[in-house]
């Protein structure tokens, strides 16, 4: 990349920096913040945010430098052009990751850049090898809302690992290593590079002693033994058996193993068991809707319900979400949003659709909630998984005639239909592009992009809203890239953020 600036060989005195010799704190630290990617408003912010703490920061990049700050620039290119400056005292800069200064800034001093921080993602920015295959290595973030997928998982059998472990976890209800797996799987699958040794991960974050354990068995052995461990037992594959049931959770599916249950037969026979609708209807349909959904059946069913919804009202807007708006070839099921431009008539389109899509008989199952959402209980400080806006959980008939290309359909299945499910969701439009974001996920990527707000940008977002804790204001969005601008992120395209 171009310099932003020239380079400059002579210093000048600390008091050109910043207003006063007294506001100095930290005489042997002299930041330099790399303006490319970071933008010159954003730059600015950040310039005069450390000045106030008491930090040297320099408008030109010399050998007086001793941290150079850079924020979601390749590796390879940074140090490019760094090396073309041609400092004398480049070997001895410490050249970071902006979560650095994020973390200096917080603590109010220099964080040192090795141990626990480097873990947490704060540690020196990597030096390319020469002529190896690294050299593409981009610096790392340690949220996913910072970081762009790549169209392939280099590192599946390492991710593959985690997942389980992850949800090994999930089912024993032990939170924090459940979501330390599933957050170092999602730094792995975003590299663009193959994962061949554990020192290629010295500047990976997120990558705890635990995970590089199981990464360095997989690399010495070719597998986890631990991981095997959790697949032959008979707990982890009865709950996971149980919960691909649509309507059965965690909860439901231990209860049924402590019972002594171990098969659908053991459910299905069981007098004492009383299964709910879902339940029912999700043993009913099994065979259908723990089938993967192809791109071709979701793009026939936006078409049904795109029919129905315009028969109601003709300015309505209707967005596909989920998986398949990541660009996912294949699904669990179909989500979409569906809304109207005039405030609080959103209210009726679900019960419309519904009653549409009973007559026409291609209803199997609905379970329609109504909705909760009040704009006068936000900001809402505590976690919650679903959102307060109307929906309708649904299975819906698919008929074979109404898909480009065919059914997925089981081998031997001559039926000419199957069974889909739908999850459809209404917003009062003012709420609408908070809702695409939240739906479109992935589910890695919305919690990080929410963790960034809350200790980054100290905001706090939902499907509903997105709160400026400092200004103690909402702030208004009408689109996805309207959100990401008021965090200061780049716009970070859906297929780019299956995490």
């Amino acid at each position: 990349p171009t310099p932003p600036l020239t380079i400059r060989k002579r210093s000048r005195p600390a008091d050109a920096t910043v207003s006063g010799r007294e506001g100095v704190k930290f005489e042997d630290v002299r930041l330099y913040l790399v303006e490319r990617k970071m933008g010159r408003s954003r730059r600015s912010f950040l310039t005069q945010l450390a000045r106030s703490k008491g930090f040297i920061v320099e408008d030109v990049l010399s050998d007086d430098i001793t941290h150079v700050v850079s924020e979601d620039n390749q590796a390879s290119s940074l140090w490019k052009w760094l090396r073309e400056c041609a400092l004398k005292n480049l070997p001895d800069m410490h050249v970071l990751d902006v979560g650095w200064f994020t973390d200096s800034m917080r603590e109010g001093r220099p964080v040192a850049d090795t141990g626990e921080k480097a873990r947490r993602g704060y540690a020196t920015v990597p030096t390319p090898p020469e002529g190896s295959a690294p050299t593409a290595q981009a610096v790392v973030s340690q949220y996913a809302c910072q970081r762009r997928t790549t169209t392939e998982n280099n590192n599946k059998i390492f991710t593959d690992a985690f997942e389980v472990l992850a949800e090994s976890y999930e089912f024993n209800e032990i939170e924090g290593p459940c979501l330390a797996f599933r957050r170092a799987a999602s730094v792995l699958k975003s590299l663009s590079w193959a994962v061949q040794c554990l020192e290629a991960t010295r500047n990976v974050p997120c990558l705890g002693e635990h995970t590089k354990a199981v990464m360095e068995e997989i690399l010495r052995y070719g597998r986890s033994f631990e991981v095997e461990k959790i697949l032959s037992d008979e707990r982890y594959r009865t709950l996971k058996l149980f919960t691909s049931v649509f309507g059965v959770g965690p909860k439901t599916a231990d209860k049924w193993y402590r019972g002594g249950l171990r098969s659908f037969s053991d459910v299905l026979g069981d007098r004492g068991i009383r299964l709910n609708r879902m339940q029912q209807s999700g043993f009913l349909h099994y065979g259908d809707i723990s089938r993967a959904v192809s791109k071709a059946e979701a793009r026939a069913l936006r078409n049904i319900i795109d029919e129905a919804v315009h028969a109601i009202t003709p300015d309505a807007v209707l967005a596909l979400t989920g998986g398949f708006r990541r660009g996912k070839e294949f699904g669990h099921d179909v989500d979409f949003i569906v809304t109207t431009p005039e405030l609080g008539k959103e209210k009726n389109l679900l019960p419309s659709i519904i009653k549409r899509l009973t007559k026409q008989r291609i209803l199997l199952y609905c379970d329609y909630q109504a909705s909760t959402f009040d704009m006068s209980k936000l900001p809402s400080y505590r976690f919650e998984a679903m959102d307060h806006f109307a929906k309708c959980f649904l299975i819906m008939r698919l008929e074979g005639s109404q898909v480009e290309g065919g059914l997925h359909l089981a081998e031997g299945d001559s039926r000419g239909w199957r069974a889909v499910r739908v999850d459809l969701v209404a917003p009062p439009m003012d709420r609408y592009a908070f809702a695409l974001l939240g739906w479109s996920g992935s589910r890695q990527f919305e919690r990080d992009l929410r963790r960034f707000a809350r200790l980054e940008r100290n905001m706090l977002l939902d499907n509903h809203a997105l709160y400026d804790k400092t200004k103690k204001e909402f702030l208004a969005a009408t689109t996805e890239r309207d959100i990401f601008a008021h965090l200061g992120l780049e716009y970070i395209e859906p297929w780019q953020r299956n995490a």
